[in-house]
C-alpha cells in the first residue's frame, strides 16, 4: 500500500517598514532610486558612526505584535549578527536574537476543509535590510547598491503548523492585511517589501517526528510560493522514496524554470556569533507607550466586515471584495462618506475599477483617482449630464490622471444632448435611412429597436439619453 505523506511547512516573513527614514539613520526608504543615492556614512558601515534607533520602527514592530496576539517583550536589546557578504557594509547586521519585540502569538486561518485553526507565531523581530547586488553580465561583474541597507525590517517567525499550499497562502493573506491595516508597510511582493522564505519538510502521516527542513528563499509571488511548496514537496517525497536522504539545507527557487536547486547547506547552528550590540541602549517599553499604540490600533477587516453589512446593506461578495485591501475600504467609505450612496460607489469599485485594475496590473494601493472625484462622476450619471457609456470612458481617464469628471466633461464636450428636438430630427433621419429595420421592428423583431437605438447613439456620438431614445423611436414608429 502506497504510503500517505504529511507536508509540515513554517514561515520566515520579512517585511519592510513604512517609515520615511532607515531603521537606524536619517536616509530615505523610497524605493526606486538611483544606486547608492540614499545612503549616509552609518548605513554604509562606516567606522566610527553610531547607529540610532528610530522611533517610528519599535512602534510599528509593537502595532504588529498586537494585532497578531503576541506578548510584547518590555525590556529588550539590539544584537549582532555577524556574516561576510558584499551587500553587508559593516560584515554584521544588527538584529535581535537574544529578546525579540514580539513573542508567542498566533493568528486565525481557515484550513483547506473550511475549517478554523490558529497558526503560532514564534517570535517578531526587528532588523536592518542588507544592500543588494546587481550582477553586470556585459561587464562579468557584480555592483553593490546600499538603498536597501538600514531599511527597517520585521521578521515574522511562524511555528511550523502549515500543512499546505493553500494554508500558507491564507496565513500570508491575513498576515499582509493586518499590516496594510496597521499602514505598517504596503506589503508589495514584487518590490521586495513582503518577502517569505519557506521551511519545508515531509513525514509520514501519523509520525509525531519532524522529517529533515529545507529553506526555499527567492519567492516574491503567492504563484511563486504555492508552486515551490508544491515542487519541493514533491522533490522530498521522490527523495524518500528512493530510499535516499533529504539534506538540510537553503535552496534557490527558479519560477521561470519550476524547480529549485540548492545554494548552500544549513546546519541547525550556523554559527554567526551573536553576541548584543553595545552601540544601542537597551529598549524599554513603558506602560503608556503600550498603550497609546494599543489605542491607535485601527478597525481591522473582520469588525469592518460586520460593521459595512449592517451600515451599508451591501452584498457580502462586495463586502469581501472592497475589505480585501485597505486603500479600497478607506476609498468606499470616504465616497460614501460624501454622497452617500454605498451601492453606486460599491458598484464603481467592484465593476470598472476592478477591470481596470485587471487589465492595467494595478494594486489596490496604488489606486489614484479621489472619493471627491469619484462622487462627482456618480452626480454626473445620476443627473444626467452623461449617460453610463461616457460615464466610463470618463473614469477611465479619472483611473489613470485622477482628473475632475466635471471640467474634463465640460471641456471635451461630453454632455448628454437632452435637447428633445435635435433628437427626433436625428432619429426620423435614422428611421428614413433603415426601412428595413423599421419593417422588421413592425414585424414584431424587437432587436430591430436596439439597432435603431445603437445607430442614434453613433450618430450622437455617444452623447445622448438611450432611454429618450427609446421612447422617442417607439413614438415615431
Amino acid at each position: 500500500m502506497a504510503k500517505e505523506y504529511e507536508t509540515v511547512i513554517g514561515l520566515e516573513v520579512h517585511v519592510e517598514l513604512a517609515t520615511k527614514t532607515k531603521i537606524f539613520c536619517g536616509c530615505s526608504t523610497e524605493f526606486g532610486a538611483e544606486p547608492n543615492a540614499h545612503t549616509c556614512p552609518v548605513c554604509t558601515g562606516m567606522p566610527g558612526t553610531l547607529p540610532v534607533l528610530n522611533k517610528q520602527v519599535l512602534e510599528y514592530a509593537i502595532a504588529v505584535g498586537l494585532a497578531t496576539n503576541c506578548e510584547i517583550t518590555r525590556y529588550g536589546k539590539f544584537d549582532r549578527k555577524n556574516y561576510f557578504y558584499p551587500d553587508n557594509p559593516q560584515n554584521y547586521q544588527i538584529s535581535q536574537l537574544y529578546l525579540p519585540i514580539c513573542r508567542n502569538g498566533g493568528v486565525e486561518i481557515e484550513t483547506d476543509d473550511g475549517g478554523k485553526k490558529t497558526v503560532g507565531i514564534h517570535e517578531i523581530h526587528m532588523e536592518e535590510d542588507a544592500g543588494k547586488l546587481i550582477h553586470d553580465e556585459w561587464e562579468d561583474c557584480s555592483l553593490v547598491d546600499y538603498n536597501r541597507s538600514g531599511v527597517p525590517l520585521i521578521e515574522i517567525v511562524s511555528e511550523p503548523d502549515m500543512r499546505s499550499a493553500q494554508e500558507v497562502i491564507e496565513y500570508l493573506e491575513k498576515l499582509r492585511l493586518i499590516i496594510q491595516y496597521l499602514g505598517a508597510s504596503d506589503c508589495k511582493l514584487q518590490e521586495g517589501s513582503m518577502r517569505a522564505d519557506v521551511n519545508l519538510s515531509v513525514r509520514e502521516v501519523g509520525t509525531e517526528a519532524f522529517g529533515t527542513r529545507t529553506e526555499m528563499k527567492n519567492l516574491n509571488s503567492f504563484k511563486a510560493i504555492t508552486r515551490a511548496i508544491e515542487g519541493e514537496r514533491e522533490r522530498q517525497i521522490d527523495l524518500i522514496e528512493e530510499g535516499k536522504v533529504v539534506v538540510q539545507e537553503t535552496r534557490r527557487w527558479d519560477d521561470t524554470k519550476g524547480e529549485s536547486y540548492a545554494m548552500r547547506s544549513k546546519e541547525d547552528a550556523q554559527d554567526y556569533r551573536y553576541f548584543p550590540d553595545p552601540d544601542l541602549t537597551p529598549i524599554v517599553v513603558s506602560d503608556e507607550m503600550l498603550e497609546a499604540i494599543r489605542k491607535k490600533q485601527p478597525e481591522f477587516r473582520t469588525e469592518k466586515m460586520l460593521r459595512y453589512k449592517e451600515e451599508y446593506g451591501i452584498p457580502d461578495y462586495d463586502i469581501e471584495i472592497i475589505t480585501g485591501a485597505k486603500h479600497m475600504a478607506d476609498l468606499f467609505e470616504e465616497t460614501v462618506a460624501i454622497c452617500n450612496q454605498p451601492k453606486k460607489v460599491s458598484n464603481w469599485l467592484m465593476g470598472e475599477t476592478m477591470r481596470l485594475m485587471k487589465e492595467k496590473e494595478v494594486d489596490a494601493e496604488d489606486l489614484c483617482f479621489s472619493p471627491t472625484n469619484l462622487t462627482k462622476l456618480i452626480g454626473l450619471v445620476d443627473s444626467k449630464a452623461i449617460n453610463s457609456t461616457v460615464a466610463k470612458e470618463v473614469f477611465e481617464v479619472m483611473f489613470e490622471k485622477d482628473i475632475d469628471p466635471e471640467k474634463y466633461v465640460e471641456e471635451k464636450g461630453l454632455k448628454t444632448v437632452n435637447d428633445e428636438g435635435a433628437l427626433r430630427g436625428t432619429i426620423e433621419e435614422i428611421i428614413e435611412n433603415n426601412p428595413q429595420s423599421v419593417n422588421d421592428y413592425h414585424n414584431g423583431k424587437e432587436k430591430a429597436l436596439g439597432f435603431l437605438v445603437g445607430q442614434t447613439m453613433k450618430a450622437m456620438k455617444g452623447k445622448a439619453d438611450p432611454a429618450m431614445i427609446n421612447q422617442i423611436l417607439r413614438e415615431l414608429l
